[in-house]
Protein backbone atom coordinates (compact mmCIF):
# COMPACT_ATOMS: atom_id res chain seq x y z
CA UNK A 1 0.00 0.00 0.00
CA UNK A 2 1.31 2.99 -1.47
CA UNK A 3 1.31 6.09 1.63
CA UNK A 4 0.81 9.85 0.65
CA UNK A 5 3.54 11.89 1.33
CA UNK A 6 3.91 13.74 4.83
CA UNK A 7 1.64 10.45 5.52
CA UNK A 8 0.72 11.02 9.40
CA UNK A 9 1.57 8.05 12.10
CA UNK A 10 1.11 8.63 15.10
CA UNK A 11 3.16 6.51 17.45
CA UNK A 12 1.22 4.99 20.86
CA UNK A 13 3.06 6.21 23.48
CA UNK A 14 3.82 9.32 25.73
CA UNK A 15 7.05 7.61 26.80
CA UNK A 16 9.34 10.91 25.88
CA UNK A 17 12.41 8.11 25.17
CA UNK A 18 10.83 6.39 23.40
CA UNK A 19 9.16 8.97 21.29
CA UNK A 20 12.94 10.69 20.76
CA UNK A 21 14.42 7.13 19.48
CA UNK A 22 11.53 6.90 16.75
CA UNK A 23 11.80 10.36 15.85
CA UNK A 24 15.54 9.87 15.39
CA UNK A 25 15.43 6.55 13.24
CA UNK A 26 12.41 8.20 11.04
CA UNK A 27 14.92 11.01 10.02
CA UNK A 28 14.75 12.21 6.69
CA UNK A 29 11.00 10.18 5.24
CA UNK A 30 8.32 11.88 4.39
CA UNK A 31 6.74 10.92 7.85
CA UNK A 32 4.78 13.58 9.82
CA UNK A 33 4.82 11.83 13.46
CA UNK A 34 2.53 12.20 15.91
CA UNK A 35 2.46 10.94 19.94
CA UNK A 36 -0.17 10.62 22.30
CA UNK A 37 0.58 13.88 24.01
CA UNK A 38 -1.34 15.16 20.51
CA UNK A 39 -4.42 13.45 21.78
CA UNK A 40 -4.94 14.32 25.60
CA UNK A 41 -8.13 12.35 25.75
CA UNK A 42 -7.20 9.40 24.22
CA UNK A 43 -8.77 5.89 25.99
CA UNK A 44 -6.83 4.51 28.53
CA UNK A 45 -6.24 0.62 27.77
CA UNK A 46 -5.60 -1.72 29.90
CA UNK A 47 -3.14 -3.86 28.55
CA UNK A 48 -4.04 -7.17 29.53
CA UNK A 49 -2.11 -9.71 26.46
CA UNK A 50 -0.42 -12.41 27.60
CA UNK A 51 2.36 -11.53 24.98
CA UNK A 52 4.11 -8.24 24.21
CA UNK A 53 2.61 -8.45 20.44
CA UNK A 54 -0.87 -9.27 21.69
CA UNK A 55 -0.01 -5.91 24.03
CA UNK A 56 1.13 -3.60 21.26
CA UNK A 57 -2.20 -4.81 18.71
CA UNK A 58 -4.40 -3.67 21.17
CA UNK A 59 -3.22 -0.48 21.49
CA UNK A 60 -2.69 0.07 18.09
CA UNK A 61 -6.36 -1.42 17.03
CA UNK A 62 -7.71 0.98 19.95
CA UNK A 63 -5.47 4.05 18.98
CA UNK A 64 -6.23 3.81 15.13
CA UNK A 65 -10.10 3.76 15.85
CA UNK A 66 -9.62 6.97 17.99
CA UNK A 67 -7.96 8.80 15.98
CA UNK A 68 -8.83 7.21 12.57
CA UNK A 69 -5.27 6.95 11.53
CA UNK A 70 -2.34 4.86 11.07
CA UNK A 71 -0.58 3.60 14.26
CA UNK A 72 2.80 2.89 15.46
CA UNK A 73 2.58 1.00 18.91
CA UNK A 74 4.96 -1.24 20.71
CA UNK A 75 5.44 -2.99 24.11
CA UNK A 76 8.53 -4.13 25.18
CA UNK A 77 9.90 -5.49 28.17
CA UNK A 78 13.04 -7.26 30.32
CA UNK A 79 13.11 -11.10 30.32
CA UNK A 80 15.82 -12.02 33.02
CA UNK A 81 16.31 -15.95 32.62
CA UNK A 82 16.82 -16.87 36.21
CA UNK A 83 13.37 -14.92 37.02
CA UNK A 84 12.09 -17.28 34.16
CA UNK A 85 11.49 -14.72 32.06
CA UNK A 86 9.92 -11.98 34.48
CA UNK A 87 9.25 -9.47 34.65
CA UNK A 88 8.21 -9.94 31.03
CA UNK A 89 5.09 -8.23 30.16
CA UNK A 90 5.01 -6.63 33.69
CA UNK A 91 8.24 -4.73 33.44
CA UNK A 92 6.81 -1.29 33.29
CA UNK A 93 4.56 -2.17 36.54
CA UNK A 94 6.95 -4.36 38.17
CA UNK A 95 7.12 -2.46 41.59
CA UNK A 96 3.19 -2.45 41.82
CA UNK A 97 1.45 0.81 41.63
CA UNK A 98 2.92 4.12 41.01
CA UNK A 99 5.92 1.92 39.63
CA UNK A 100 8.78 3.86 38.55
CA UNK A 101 12.46 3.04 36.98
CA UNK A 102 14.31 3.74 40.18
CA UNK A 103 11.75 1.03 42.04
CA UNK A 104 11.80 -1.06 39.46
CA UNK A 105 15.28 -1.65 39.17
CA UNK A 106 15.39 -1.98 42.98
CA UNK A 107 13.15 -4.93 43.20
CA UNK A 108 15.22 -6.53 40.23
CA UNK A 109 18.18 -6.52 42.09
CA UNK A 110 16.51 -7.17 45.37
CA UNK A 111 14.95 -10.46 43.33
CA UNK A 112 18.60 -11.75 42.00
CA UNK A 113 20.63 -10.37 44.88
CA UNK A 114 23.17 -13.30 45.38
CA UNK A 115 23.42 -14.71 42.19
CA UNK A 116 26.20 -14.91 40.47
CA UNK A 117 27.10 -13.27 36.98
CA UNK A 118 27.13 -16.03 34.74
CA UNK A 119 23.36 -16.81 36.24
CA UNK A 120 22.34 -13.20 35.63
CA UNK A 121 21.35 -13.12 31.95
CA UNK A 122 18.48 -11.09 30.26
CA UNK A 123 17.77 -10.08 27.47
CA UNK A 124 15.29 -7.15 26.31
CA UNK A 125 12.33 -7.95 23.52
CA UNK A 126 10.28 -5.63 21.48
CA UNK A 127 7.48 -6.45 19.47
CA UNK A 128 6.07 -3.83 17.05
CA UNK A 129 3.31 -3.24 15.11
CA UNK A 130 1.90 -0.89 12.34
CA UNK A 131 -1.53 -1.00 12.28
CA UNK A 132 -3.95 0.92 9.40
CA UNK A 133 -7.43 2.17 9.41
CA UNK A 134 -8.31 -0.82 7.23
CA UNK A 135 -7.51 -3.36 10.11
CA UNK A 136 -4.52 -4.43 8.27
CA UNK A 137 -1.30 -4.51 9.90
CA UNK A 138 2.55 -5.69 10.06
CA UNK A 139 4.62 -7.04 13.05
CA UNK A 140 8.39 -7.00 13.63
CA UNK A 141 10.34 -7.94 16.35
CA UNK A 142 13.72 -7.09 18.33
CA UNK A 143 15.96 -8.40 21.24
CA UNK A 144 19.31 -7.27 23.00
CA UNK A 145 20.68 -9.99 24.73
CA UNK A 146 23.10 -9.06 28.09
CA UNK A 147 23.73 -9.43 31.61
CA UNK A 148 22.06 -7.40 34.39
CA UNK A 149 24.23 -5.41 36.88
CA UNK A 150 24.64 -5.44 40.61
CA UNK A 151 24.39 -1.80 40.66
CA UNK A 152 22.90 1.19 38.48
CA UNK A 153 25.70 2.63 36.27
CA UNK A 154 25.08 5.29 33.76
CA UNK A 155 22.94 8.66 32.88
CA UNK A 156 21.85 7.74 30.08
CA UNK A 157 18.47 6.05 28.67
CA UNK A 158 15.27 5.20 30.91
CA UNK A 159 13.76 2.10 32.22
CA UNK A 160 16.28 -1.03 32.93
CA UNK A 161 18.66 0.70 30.86
CA UNK A 162 21.11 1.49 33.91
CA UNK A 163 21.64 -2.30 34.85
CA UNK A 164 21.41 -4.30 31.38
CA UNK A 165 25.07 -4.95 30.70
CA UNK A 166 25.66 -5.11 27.00
CA UNK A 167 28.97 -7.58 26.71
CA UNK A 168 30.00 -6.37 23.50
CA UNK A 169 30.65 -3.07 24.66
CA UNK A 170 31.02 -4.14 28.17
CA UNK A 171 28.97 -0.94 29.58
CA UNK A 172 25.29 -0.41 30.52
CA UNK A 173 22.83 0.47 28.08
CA UNK A 174 22.74 3.60 30.22
CA UNK A 175 26.48 4.08 29.53
CA UNK A 176 26.23 3.96 25.72
CA UNK A 177 26.16 7.24 23.45
CA UNK A 178 22.57 7.35 22.27
CA UNK A 179 23.77 6.62 18.66
CA UNK A 180 25.10 3.30 19.57
CA UNK A 181 22.13 2.66 21.40
CA UNK A 182 19.62 3.86 18.18
CA UNK A 183 21.30 0.95 16.57
CA UNK A 184 21.93 -2.18 18.59
CA UNK A 185 18.93 -1.99 21.24
CA UNK A 186 16.15 -4.48 20.95
CA UNK A 187 13.14 -1.11 19.92
CA UNK A 188 16.26 -0.14 17.38
CA UNK A 189 16.14 -3.40 16.06
CA UNK A 190 12.42 -3.58 15.60
CA UNK A 191 12.34 0.21 14.48
CA UNK A 192 14.70 -0.69 11.47
CA UNK A 193 12.81 -3.21 10.42
CA UNK A 194 9.64 -1.43 10.51
CA UNK A 195 11.53 2.22 8.69
CA UNK A 196 12.42 -0.80 5.57
CA UNK A 197 9.14 -1.56 5.55
CA UNK A 198 7.97 2.12 5.28
CA UNK A 199 10.91 3.19 3.13
CA UNK A 200 8.72 0.88 0.61
CA UNK A 201 5.81 2.32 1.20
CA UNK A 202 6.41 6.16 1.84
CA UNK A 203 7.83 8.31 -0.94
Amino acid sequence: MTEPENHKIVFASKNRGKIRELNALLEGMNVNLLSLHDYPDVPSIVEDGNTFLENALKKARVISEYTGGTIIADDSGLEVDYLEGAPGIHSARYSGAGATDERNIRKLLEELDGVPTEKRGAAFRCALVLYRTDGTFETFEGKLEGIIALKPTGSEGFGYDPVFIVPEYGKTVAQLDPEIKNRISHRAIAFAKLKKSLQEQVR
